[in-house]
């Protein structure tokens, strides 16, 4: 009896035993779980404001652009939509600069700038489009924003550099940065802006009668010429591009409906297991995209030596009378823009991208769907005003180095027939270009030369 008694005892502690393992197996459980839902969340918080700042860099590297572009044109009809950019980009950065952990009052002297910046620009966008010319008590007001938003992009980059080394997180920067933040922006200064006050305007909206243009909705390729194919003739194609003597091994991967021009896409495997991707437009054929993954490691060859590789690659598939424009060098490939020419008239809209290798000059890619979309020929005789007269319209301080004729594509899908002369301001390299028929200033762009390429914005 006594034996019984002691058995149910023992069963009774380690059935206890057993309850207080399972609960604390349960308890370390949720905490895992609270401990990693935490973490998820941060995550995801630093993920966000992450997002925010890079969009904000960006923005405020768009306001300085455009700034540096009010500064040159010499037209009202430019330098509104110049102006209506400069206030559309601002109001963004605004929104972004919203979206960082950090306390509104430390940030009140960034706000402050690009509020600033945005109902300046729209009260001299309304002075353009009706047709009043900036004083030059306006122009020097833009200069003095130019200047502050070159500090202010100088002072986000700097930032956006302590951020990828890791010198501080968004956590920290919300406990104890506010302070340094509040430091790195205050040379932009409300007193600054005391003389800009009396410009201000109160926001109305905008219309853009551009904006109903028919060509928005005009889906034509022009440059996508013949019949139909099927898989196996894009197959067939795609072996020839590539050479079939390369080839080890070749993959379908289907047809691509839905994509801006329907291809069928093909994987290729070359006698070095380096994967090469190809794509063939399913009407006429075009080679419309081509990438090998091939890792470089050296830069032998020039930047010149690149151009006409790229060049005598495109002349041997086709592609005549191209014209290298601009060019990006990464990891031992250069990316360079090749653009149509007709009569020596460049057709900008009508651009083809090609990889070079810098190693040996091999081709790495190509991408046509620019000259796909655009290319045809082109009426080239509506030149009303000759070069001379093109050049009145340009800003007194321009110095010209460059100068001839192009074809340029606008925001509503149209094109205008231009006088393209690439001239410098204080140092600094612009694109400016004037209507052939007018005399309209058009465009600008600024062209940014780095080590690793030439750019425009």
């Amino acid at each position: 009896m006594n034996q019984l008694e002691d058995w149910k005892n023992r069963l009774k502690k380690g059935h206890m035993l057993s309850v207080i393992c399972v609960l604390l197996v349960v308890v370390v459980a949720l905490g895992i779980l609270l401990y990693s839902k935490q973490r998820e969340y941060r995550q995801a918080s630093e993920n966000s404001y992450n997002m925010a700042f890079y969009e904000l860099v960006d923005y405020v590297q768009n306001v300085e652009t455009y700034l540096a572009k009010s500064l040159i044109s010499s037209t009202s009809e430019h330098g509104a939509e110049t102006l209506t950019n400069l206030w559309r980009e601002a109001n963004l950065a605004q929104s972004y600069l919203s979206r960082l952990p950090i306390e509104s009052q430390e940030l009140e002297n960034t706000e402050k700038f690009l509020n600033q910046v945005s109902d300046y620009s729209y009260s001299l966008s309304r002075k353009n489009i009706y047709n009043e010319d900036l004083t030059e008590e306006d122009l020097k007001n833009l200069k003095d924003l130019h200047s502050y938003s070159v500090e202010l992009e100088n002072t986000l980059n700097q930032l956006s550099d302590d951020l990828n080394t890791g010198r501080f997180s968004w956590g920290e920067l919300t406990k104890k940065g506010t302070v340094a933040f509040a430091q790195q922006v205050d040379n932009i200064s409300k007193e600054s802006f005391s003389n800009l006050e009396e410009n201000f305007h109160e926001y109305a909206g905008l219309i853009y009668d551009g904006a109903f243009s028919e060509h928005l909705t005009n889906n034509e390729k022009r440059g996508l010429t013949g019949e139909d194919i099927n898989e196996e003739k894009a197959k067939q194609l795609a072996e020839e591009f590539v050479g079939k003597e390369n080839i080890k091994e070749i993959s379908n991967l289907g047809f691509s409906e839905n994509a801006t021009i329907p291809v069928y896409d093909f994987s290729i495997l070359n006698h070095e297991d380096e994967t090469i991707n190809v794509s063939i437009a399913k009407k006429g054929g075009h080679i419309v995209y081509m990438n090998a993954n091939r890792a470089v490691n050296s830069e032998i060859i020039s930047q010149e030596e690149a151009d006409k590789k790229g060049k005598q690659f495109l002349e041997s598939k086709g592609f005549k009378n191209m014209k290298e424009t601009y060019y990006l060098k990464q990891e031992g490939i250069v990316t360079i823009n090749y653009a149509a020419t007709q009569n020596k008239v460049v057709m900008y809209p009508d651009l083809i991208k090609v990889k070079v290798a810098l190693d040996n000059g091999e081709i790495l890619g190509i991408e046509s769907t620019g000259y796909l979309n655009n290319h045809v020929k082109r009426d080239v005789s509506k030149v009303k005003i000759t070069q001379e007269q093109a050049k009145k319209s340009l800003n007194k301080d321009l110095q010209i180095h460059s100068e001839g004729l192009a074809i340029i594509p606008t925001q509503w899908q149209t094109e205008i027939l231009c006088y393209e002369f690439k001239g410098k301001v204080d140092d600094r390299e612009f694109l400016v270009y004037i209507n052939a028929e007018n005399g309209r200033e058009e465009d600008i762009l600024i062209i940014t030369n780095t080590p690793n390429g030439t750019l425009t914005m």
